[in-house]
């Protein structure tokens, strides 16, 4: 059995899932920033499916070394952000952040 398209796009079917799964139950910053991080995964495998077997050359691993970078500076900025946040609140939980709203 030859691995295909549609294995590669089920594959990144799940893990967008998963990573949209932990984005909205999730309650944890550190949680959900794994989850953003396993959505850029499953556009990644998407990009180099559709380079190999839709005739796109370079162009879909040029398109996920860019996501790679993005997700890498996303991850320090947002790293950065909830360190912050557990400085002054304490905790890492988003629901019980409602004093940045003020």
């Amino acid at each position: 059995m030859e691995v295909g398209l549609t294995h590669f796009l089920i594959v990144s079917a799940i893990l967008f899932s998963l990573g949209l799964f932990a984005v909205i139950t999730r309650r944890n910053a550190i949680l959900v920033l794994m989850g953003v991080e396993l959505i850029l995964n499953s556009a990644n495998i998407n990009f180099i499916a559709f380079a190999k077997y839709g005739g796109m050359k370079l162009d879909g691993q040029a398109a996920a070394v860019f996501v790679i970078i993005l997700a890498a500076a996303e991850a320090a900025v947002a790293l950065a952000i909830v360190l912050n946040i557990y400085q002054r609140f304490k905790t890492v939980n988003v629901d019980e952040i409602s004093a940045m709203k003020e």
